[in-house]
């Protein structure tokens, strides 16, 4: 059997392993047992989930599988994935449940855990979920999975007013905005929450039918966001994930504004107003350059971390920084939440943009982000990059090339058996020249 968690929570195709329904109850059993054990009582959980068909039957079997040795849990049904990790926090539960495979297409599904911190589960526990789940300690049989999803609150409208509450005073009135909902999590939250604060919307993909999440729709792909909002003559677009946990906008002129830019823009206000005390920014190692050049103007320190929301929330807990996040549009702001939270990254950026009198694209001044290249080398084996003399000589002098007007990362796919050469520079021409030659160094060295 392959490892239960991944670096997003237990992930994979519904209906098949993990996923299948004897896994997923065996998930159940084990969160409960695990908790148990650290909590000493039964856990209470909440769970959530995105609109996916599969979801709904995940959900029950995750229910019945934890209330079958004595948790007790309910559900706030469709709802965001930072919905979860909220409604955990604000009514004591002991852990959020969230079914929902993000960004990736209907077929798939997952299970993520959250603590009420909005911290994920530690290693250490995943580690102990999976031995139960592998080798069946302290699991029931699978029995009856009709659990009775149920909810003692309206958590939808607590949650809706939490976000409100948070920015009240908020004004969009004569705004234009588009907002793409992925036809995910956010169809029916989003146009409600931005409604709120009298914004013009349009909304496009929020209908879901439990197949078209994700489906040439949301953050992946912003073509259609991007003539709407030229076509609707808006001030800027907005498309969520399928979770609604990230955010990437369209400006006014149709151009997409990703989470480099929008870091960018937050890191600059907080900044100016004197709200960024740590003088730091967490990012990660796919950040554009851009985004490191436009931070030191700034005087501002950006930290880079591996790729993952886990490693940005890691390092923002340890440096005290007030913002990190990802190109993906993955924004955390500890103040506000540990969980990423598209609809805040969203008006976090429309308050900053009410109340500087420009225009979106406006907001970007200072900012521009370095031409990149990708190349991709088929390699026979995944041999550490230093380890081998003629490439580390290669990357040595490319990276003496560079000298600060650009950027090298070097690493390995972890799924396929390729080496991925990305550099960032001012030329695009010589920077594609720099990565060929790299590239063919290091398929003479390792292919």
């Amino acid at each position: 059997m392959s490892k239960l968690f991944g670096t997003d929570g237990i992930r994979g195709r519904a209906g098949e392993y993990p996923l299948d329904d004897a896994t997923v109850f065996k998930i159940g059993c084990a969160v409960a047992a695990v908790l148990t054990g650290k909590l000493g009582h039964p856990p209470r959980f909440v769970s959530g989930r995105d609109t996916r068909e599969s979801g709904e039957h995940i959900e029950r079997l995750f229910h019945s599988g934890a209330v079958s040795i004595g948790s007790a849990g309910e559900s706030a049904g469709v709802i965001t994935t930072p919905g979860v990790a909220y409604l955990a926090r604000e009514f004591g539960f002991d852990v959020g449940v969230v079914v929902s495979a993000s960004h990736n297409p209907y077929v798939d599904n997952g299970v993520k855990l959250f603590l009420t911190s909005g911290q994920k589960l530690p290693q250490a526990d995943e580690e102990e979920i999976e031995k139960i789940v592998k080798e069946g300690q302290k699991i029931a049989n699978l029995g009856s999975i009709s659990a009775n999803l149920r909810a003692k609150r309206d958590y939808l409208s607590s949650y809706l007013d939490h976000l409100a509450d948070n920015f009240a005073g908020l004004d969009l009135a004569g705004r234009r905005i588009v907002i793409d909902c992925a036809n995910g999590a956010a169809s029916d939250l989003a146009p409600k929450l931005f409604g709120r604060f009298g914004a013009n919307l349009t909304v496009i993909n929020a209908s879901p039918d439990g197949r078209n999440i994700n489906k040439d729709c949301g953050s992946l792909h912003l073509e259609h966001l991007q003539a709407r909002v030229v076509q609707e003559k808006a001030d800027l677009g907005v498309a969520f994930d399928g979770d609604a946990d990230r955010a990437l906008f369209v400006n006014e002129k149709g151009e997409i504004v990703d989470g480099d830019a929008t870091l960018w823009i937050l890191a600059n206000d907080l900044k100016r107003a004197g709200k960024l005390r740590s003088n730091k920014v967490v990012a990660t190692v796919m950040s554009n350059i851009g985004l490191e050049h436009a931070m030191k103007s700034l005087d501002i320190e950006l930290i880079r971390t591996p790729v993952g929301d886990k490693f940005v929330l890691e390092e923002l807990l340890k440096s005290g920084a007030e913002i990190g996040g990802e190109q993906s549009g993955h924004i955390i702001i500890p103040k506000n939440s540990l969980v990423g939270d598209g609809m805040i990254t969203v008006l976090s950026v429309l308050r900053v943009l009410a109340n500087s009198g420009k225009t979106f694209s406006g907001l970007l001044e200072g900012f521009e982000t370095f031409p990149q290249i990708l190349v991709n080398v088929k390699v026979n084996e995944k041999k550490p990059f230093d380890e081998v003399p003629e490439i580390a000589a290669a990357a040595k002098a490319l990276e003496k090339k560079l000298s600060g007007e650009g950027r090298l990362l070097l690493r390995y796919s972890g799924t396929e058996n390729l080496a991925r050469v990305m550099i960032e520079g001012k030329d695009q021409g010589q920077i594609e020249q720099y990565a060929n030659e790299l590239a063919s160094v290091i398929k003479s060295a390792l292919s």
